[in-house]
């Protein structure tokens, strides 16, 4: 559905028919997915420029170019990036995922999300990270799909526990607080097709970041995350984007 979102052609009848639900519902649906994907590029790009080398992005979904490691890797050419999902669909398209520089290195891993340790475990295995050295740990528009039930904080906070001083965490998540109506409706029809969905206020986001050090500007919507001119649509406002987005460091 998020490849739909973005204009994509990688995509399927039944996804289809439900991202038309959801658009229904909220007709900026596609605005979201691309202010999420410029954040994206923008945290990820920050990071690497503050000397970040190594990234893990957990929920990858289907690539849409430009994906993380060719972000950056225009910023570092050795920068080595491990993708992370559990949609068995995902495996079949991961070979663009697979490419990058020739100083660099990049690997998908099938894995799931609400397990840390077994996913950081395979992340271990391909042998392209040092998780004894700082990771970027992203966590895109992906907690939105863990349930309270799930406990999302408890899995952000083992994902952290685990990775070493200095590693960051950088996260999206959609939220309700300006049109809770309409995604609600949202909700409903991703629980109807089997994919839990649960949106979240700004202070349910906060808590993702407990024991971290958030960077500037902290938790706020996406787009206003250092802005850039030229990243992501022209014309936004807080209920079009209802996505929140932070980066923070372990200390």
């Amino acid at each position: 559905m998020y490849d739909y979102y973005l204009g994509g052609k990688t995509n399927y009848a039944v996804d289809r028919d439900a991202a038309e639900q959801v658009i229904k519902a909220f007709p900026a649906i596609g605005t979201v997915a691309r202010v999420n994907r410029a954040y994206m590029h923008r945290a990820m790009r920050h990071l690497a420029t503050a000397g970040v080398r190594q990234f893990i992005d957990v929920g990858t979904g289907i690539p849409t170019a430009p994906n993380l490691h060719d972000i950056v890797q225009e910023v570092a050419s050795e920068a080595r990036v491990v993708y992370v999902d559990n949609d068995p669909i995902v495996l079949v398209y991961a070979d663009a995922l697979l490419g990058g520089s020739p100083q660099g290195r990049t690997a998908y891993v099938h894995g799931d999300a609400t397990a840390p340790g077994r996913l950081l475990a395979a992340v271990r295995e391909q042998n392209v990270l040092n998780l004894d050295e700082p990771v970027a740990l992203s966590l895109h528009a992906l907690l939105h799909f863990v349930p309270d039930h799930l406990e999302p904080g408890r899995i952000v906070a083992e994902f952290m526990a685990q990775l070493p001083s200095g590693s960051y965490l950088s996260l999206t998540h959609c939220t309700g607080d300006f049109d809770p109506e309409a995604w609600q409706k949202i909700s409903d029809t991703y629980n109807a097709r089997g994919t839990p969905a649960q949106v979240r206020s700004r202070e349910e986001v906060l808590p993702f970041f407990d024991g971290l050090e958030l960077i500037d500007p902290g938790v706020v919507l996406a787009h206003q995350w250092r802005p850039e001119a030229g990243s992501g649509p022209a014309v936004l406002t807080d209920r079009l984007v209802s996505l929140y987005a932070g980066v923070a460091r372990k200390p």
